[in-house]
């Protein structure tokens, strides 16, 4: 009985062996191979972003940074405070560093500083021997060539926040970043591209005893925008010092060449992480760097705004080219005077004559017979109260106000007073330079939906049948030719005539003359002894009660190509401050002349070129 209770057992055991070393085989080699081998992701290099001529905005360089093993250290303090004779160390790399060492296991890597300068990395290896358990780590991080320039369009990457945790194990590496802005933000996911892996085998603590493959994985794509480098730097520069913004646009394609703003920030502070008193001191300066004021500015467009008081009075039939009013330099509607900017007035104005001269009487007059509805119909054909869509975040849509909306947000109905502020730009009407920027292509193309883009992606594709696109073909807006001659010469005559507002700032060679229209527009009201003392000059009054300074044009005259706008933030006359920067940077786009540059097969190639650069 002894015996067979043994057997039992025994051949119980060798049952149970059979079943796991046998039957169990594959599932226990799985098990053991998963303790044994790890597996790390790998960051792939992040796609780069380039102009319309394959110049490089925002690229990867080397990211050097030192780290320190614990176990290899005697004393980390001291290794630290030798460290700190070579490069600098703040008091907080002391404190996250010996918290680190507290909480990661002794072989794991600590990072102390990163973004080390190569004399720093050369300093650190020559006192090596010195150093124990200190390595050089090599890393990517994002470089923005142009900086503070192209920032509003390129954006910027930064650490990724917990609510931007997606469930994408590649946003959990440590020195992962994501885009934060501009069009980093809007194309993330097809920059950021795809993570590779590395399979290492580990002991029982964890220890990486060697590396048995490795997958690079997928580099980003590379961004080709249709910015030009070279007229953004031209752009940036013009405007410095003020605080001011301009755009210009490709008439044909609706390529956005330069989109700039002033006072502007470096990006690279951000890729690097940016300390407490930089961030504080971007985030309270008065003149708001971190808004695009291109696409988030909103303002009253003043004497630009004519154009669409003359085009709604020409299309609905209500006043002609010969349309006359005489101007005494002010009008009375009820107990209200409204005034022209020249005091003791024009004279008889026709139209073409009113948009030379800007004279506001005569356009008071038209605005009151065409009236708010008209008008703000036909603005939004040219974009005014609408977003462009561009393709960045934090653009608005100003503002084209009308009866409906009156009553819808203040429970009151419109008043004729509002027609006639309305009538040259002032009121409620609001708008972005982008779109005066489109409503000048708008009326240089000829009547034509011009829309504006940045991403030449949409654009590198080929048609049914092979061959690449020319380029959109834009819609047109149903306007009659004869309206728009009105428009164009008028706002020639603006600037190419002795009698125009924006004749000292016309652009000498005649190939290059540039039509356009100045515009000052007020941010607070003048009051009657204002008037009469002239207190209410720009220079008599604080900054931030001095007008905007405008001005919308488009080059050449006879073959319209590029059109521009440019907004000075209470920089006073649009005439003497806002159109001679656009005269300057005109004169520089025709000269460059990206537009010839533009090819799509030759940007598709640039682009299939350029992969995680």
């Amino acid at each position: 009985m002894l015996a067979g209770g043994q057997f039992l057992l025994l051949s119980s055991l060798v049952g149970r062996l059979y079943y796991l070393q046998v039957l169990q085989s594959d599932r226990y080699a799985m098990l053991a191979d998963e303790n044994r081998i790890n597996i790390k992701l790998l960051p792939p290099p992040r796609g780069r972003i380039l102009d319309r001529h394959g110049e490089a905005l925002a690229t990867n360089r080397l990211n050097y940074r030192v780290a320190l093993v614990s176990e290899h250290a005697k004393d980390i303090t001291a290794t630290l405070d030798a460290l700190a004779s070579l490069i600098p160390l703040s008091k907080r790399d002391y404190q996250r560093v010996l918290r680190d060492a507290r909480r990661k296991r002794d072989f794991v890597p600590i990072t102390v500083r990163e973004n080390l300068t190569w004399s720093e990395v050369s300093r650190i290896e020559v006192n090596a021997p010195d150093l124990a358990g200190v390595v050089i780590e090599v890393g990517q991080t994002r470089y923005y060539p142009l900086g503070a320039t192209a920032v509003y369009i390129t954006g910027y990457v930064a650490a990724v926040s917990e609510d931007e945790l997606t469930g994408d194990p590649l946003l959990a590496l440590p020195d992962s970043r994501i885009g934060k802005s501009g069009v980093e933000k809007i194309y993330d996911l097809a920059l950021r591209g795809k993570a590779g892996n590395s399979q290492v085998e580990v002991n029982a603590y964890g220890r990486v005893i060697r590396e048995l493959e490795r997958n690079e994985g997928q580099p980003g794509d590379a961004l080709v925008l249709t910015l030009d480098a070279g007229l953004q730097r031209y752009v940036s520069a013009r405007i410095a010092g003020q605080i001011a913004s301009a755009v210009v646009l490709d008439i044909h394609t609706g390529d956005v060449l330069a989109l700039a703003s002033s006072p502007s920030y470096d990006p690279n502070l951000f890729t690097k992480g940016i300390s407490t008193e930089d961030w504080n001191a971007l985030l309270n300066n008065p003149y708001k760097p971190l808004i695009s004021k291109a696409i988030s500015g909103q303002y009253p467009p003043g004497s630009t705004f004519k154009m669409m008081v003359a085009l709604a009075a020409l299309e609905g039939g209500i006043a002609g080219r010969s349309h006359e009013v005489t101007c005494r330099g002010e009008v009375e509607l009820g107990n209200r005077t409204f005034h022209c900017w020249k005091r003791g007035g024009h004279g008889k104005m026709t139209m073409v004559k009113a948009l030379e001269q800007s004279c506001d009487v005569y356009f008071y007059d038209i605005a009151l017979r065409v009236g708010i509805n008209r008008i703000a119909k036909m603005a939004r054909r040219f974009g005014f109260g609408e977003l462009a869509n561009i393709d960045l975040y934090g653009e608005r849509p100003g503002l084209m106000p009308d009866r409906d909306w009156k009553l819808a947000n203040y429970e009151v109905a419109w008043q004729k007073g509002e027609t006639l502020v309305a009538g040259i730009g002032q009121g409620f009407v609001q708008a972005t330079p982008l779109q005066l920027a489109v409503m000048a292509a708008r009326i240089a193309s000829g009547g034509t939906a011009v829309t504006p883009h940045l991403s030449r992606r949409a654009l590198r594709r080929a048609t049914e049948d092979g061959a690449a696109e020319t380029g959109p073909v834009f819609e047109s807006l149903g306007l009659s030719p004869a309206s728009l001659d009105v428009i164009v010469e008028g706002m020639t005559r603006v600037v190419n005539n002795v009698r125009g507002t924006a004749y000292r700032a016309r652009i000498d060679e005649s190939e290059l003359a540039m039509a356009g229209k100045t515009g000052t527009s007020q941010v607070r009201n003048i009051s009657k002894s204002e008037r009469k003392t002239g207190v209410f000059k720009n220079a008599q009054r604080p900054w931030e009660e001095r007008d905007h300074a405008l001005f919308v044009a488009f080059a050449p005259i006879d073959d319209p190509r590029y059109s521009i706008s440019i907004v000075v933030e209470h920089g006073g006359s649009g005439s003497s401050v806002a159109a001679p920067i656009a005269r300057d940077i005109l004169r520089e786009t025709q000269r460059r002349d990206p537009a010839r540059d533009g090819s799509l097969d030759r940007l598709a190639a640039v682009a299939n070129n350029s992969n995680g650069g």
